[in-house]
């Protein structure tokens, strides 16, 4: 799952990201993280049981574990034959990290002090 594979490289970049730059990095590595939850939990898999056996899988450097939606179970996607287009998952995950960066940037505006206005410029 090639989620996992890059919630564990966010995770390498969170722990060296000095700052609080470093807990929206971490946030990032969990949203990505939970891609394969949601993708059991779709398929009514127990996700739980699903994802830590894929969590496993990959710290044993099994980096072609992935979720097996027909039997579901972990399975080698290689072996399987299942692959993912880099393009879709590509613009997958560049319009959600857009996405994301504008509610923030729309939550920071929002935080924002109103502005004083000046005296006499009204009606």
């Amino acid at each position: 799952c090639s989620e996992t594979l890059m919630a564990r490289a966010v995770d390498e970049l969170a722990a060296t990201t000095p700052g609080k730059r470093s807990l929206a990095i971490e946030a990032y590595a969990r949203a990505l993280r939970n891609m394969p939850k949601i993708i059991a939990d779709n398929a009514g898999y127990e996700s739980s049981e699903l994802v830590s056996q894929l969590r496993a899988a990959h710290a044993q450097g099994k980096n072609n574990a992935g979720l097996d939606m027909i039997t579901g179970e972990v399975g080698d996607m290689k072996e399987l034959g299942i692959t993912e287009s880099w393009k879709v998952k590509n613009q997958v995950v560049t319009s959600a990290s857009e996405a994301a960066e504008m509610i923030l940037r729309v939550d920071e505006v929002i935080k924002c002090a109103p502005r004083e206005r000046e005296q006499g410029h009204g009606h």
